[in-house]
């Protein structure tokens, strides 16, 4: 028996996004997260947004769906820069936004101002955790990403990691949070230092898919770390998983390698509906006049080349 597609609703005060197996690839913003990022956390903590307000504008304008938004820096007051953050992307952009902490006070500080439905990131199977955030998820009506590792780490299995995922499922319906609006992260560790990462992610997400039904996502560049021509591989890893069920991850849009394997996968996956958004992006602006020989080119050569 054959399910039907799940759809995970985000939104903003005005816009709606949509994740779902049948729907194209959604492509969540990573970088508006001072992690690594020293200029951007220095200015953050200092009360200067303008690199969080640049970063929001031309990740959109490049193509991205949603925005993550994280302010975890050491230190600091992190639920107050969250909330300021959130308040701040909202008034410049209009795309749902994913609400990053690991910080409980935080993704509640960032809940209480922001606009429309949005979504947590995240929850692990830890107990503890479950407890604290799935009834500040439920309160605010949010979607939540599932962190498919528990209090034992991050297990090499990947049928524990499905276990801990259907988990974290079961307990938030526990709470009224349907399956819909719970976003597995299978956990994509680097390939560089685990040579079985890419299968392993593919299989899990088949099951998360098949078994739970569940929408999935990842951090887009954990697989290509440490290596060279790292979009090349970061691309090629997210087309191949987007046929495997994944259908979101939090990535950077701004580079194309990435983005035209994405679209590539979802013409070749059916997900955009007569080819017209990979036509928008890959048009040839003076070519307008050769659909017609093309055309008639096609008509001529009825095999394919060998």
């Amino acid at each position: 028996m054959t399910r039907p597609p799940t759809h995970t609703v985000l939104s903003s005060a005005t816009r709606e996004v949509i994740i779902g197996f049948d729907r194209p690839f959604v492509m969540i913003g990573e970088r508006i997260n001072p992690t690594g990022r020293k200029l951007l956390a220095e200015e953050m903590k200092a009360g200067n947004f303008s690199r969080v307000e640049a970063d929001a504008i031309a990740q959109v304008a490049a193509g991205a769906h949603m925005l993550d938004v994280n302010a975890g820096i050491p230190l600091a007051d992190e639920p107050a820069l969250l909330a300021r953050a959130i308040t701040l992307v909202q008034s410049v952009t209009d795309v749902p936004l994913s609400i990053d902490s690991s910080i409980v006070e935080a993704l509640e500080a960032g809940l209480a101002v922001y606009q429309g439905k949005a979504l947590v990131n995240s929850v692990t199977g830890e107990d503890e955790q479950m407890e604290r955030v799935l009834p500040l998820v439920a309160k605010y009506g949010a979607a939540v990403v599932a962190i498919s590792n528990d209090e034992t780490g991050i297990s090499e299995d990947p049928d524990v990691r499905f276990s801990i995922a259907q988990k974290i499922v079961r307990r938030a319906s526990d709470y009224g949070i349907p399956a819909a609006d719970v976003v597995v992260d299978p956990l994509v560790m680097p390939i560089g230092a685990m040579g079985t990462a890419g299968r392993q992610v593919f299989a899990l997400l088949r099951r998360l898919r098949e078994e739970l039904g569940v929408n999935t996502t990842c951090g887009g560049s954990n697989v290509s770390f440490g290596l060279p021509n790292r979009h090349a591989i970061t691309g090629t890893f997210l087309s191949m998983a987007i046929s495997n069920g994944m259908t979101s991850a939090i990535m950077s849009p701004l580079h194309d390698e990435v983005k035209s394997a994405i679209k590539a996968a979802d013409v070749l996956m059916g997900h955009d509906r007569d080819c017209a958004a990979w036509i928008r992006q890959f048009r040839d602006p003076d070519a307008g006049g050769d659909r017609g020989a093309a055309a008639r080119d096609g008509r001529r050569r009825r095999r394919p080349v060998e």
